[in-house]
């Protein structure tokens, strides 16, 4: 009977999971613009756009500006799509994460198409959002977001987006 190989220990897995998605989200210099942060839970993500008062549209209401929603819901698709298909790369340690950390990024997905509803107006405070994919092949993924403030039951955006995915050989 052959012995199975010892897991990794699990420091070594999370540090490998941070790494490959701190390389993700920092390598996109309009991510940093927005403030927007992942927080991981295993294979979950949560967006978290924290609140600053350059996101607001409209001052008299106040509420968040609709560009800014929408940015942080396409953020969002694009991170979460990225993430649900290089994970088994970053769980096997095939995808190296201090070459993502020097900077060498896989391509990201390419937007086709992104709709966005806009269910209320977003208040004058921190933003959450998840991500979750419908259907991802070798050329076309589609995903749904909802982004929601105080209660994950009452969002105030969601958006669907079909995605043109990046090739494995190039």
């Amino acid at each position: 009977m052959m012995a199975r190989p010892r897991p990794e220990p699990v420091q070594v897995v999370k540090q490998r999971r941070d790494a490959a998605l701190h390389a993700l989200v920092h390598g996109v210099p309009y991510i940093q613009f927005l403030g927007i942060e992942f927080d991981r839970r295993g294979d979950e993500l949560t967006a978290i756009m924290p609140f600053k008062e350059t996101l607001i549209g409209n001052p008299i209401l106040p509420a968040l500006h609709g560009g800014a929603t929408a940015a942080f819901l396409e953020v969002t698709a694009i991170i979460g799509l990225s993430w649900s298909t290089l994970w088994e790369e970053i769980e096997s340690g095939a995808l190296d994460a201090g070459v993502l950390a020097a900077g060498k990024l896989p391509r990201l997905p390419k937007t086709i198409d992104f709709t966005v509803d806009y269910l209320r107006s977003g208040l004058p405070r921190d933003a959450y959002a998840r991500a979750q994919v419908n259907r991802s092949g070798r050329r076309y993924a589609s995903v749904h977001v909802e982004a929601w403030q105080d209660n994950r039951l009452r969002p105030f955006a969601q958006a669907t987006g079909h995605f043109l995915m990046p090739r494995k050989d190039g």
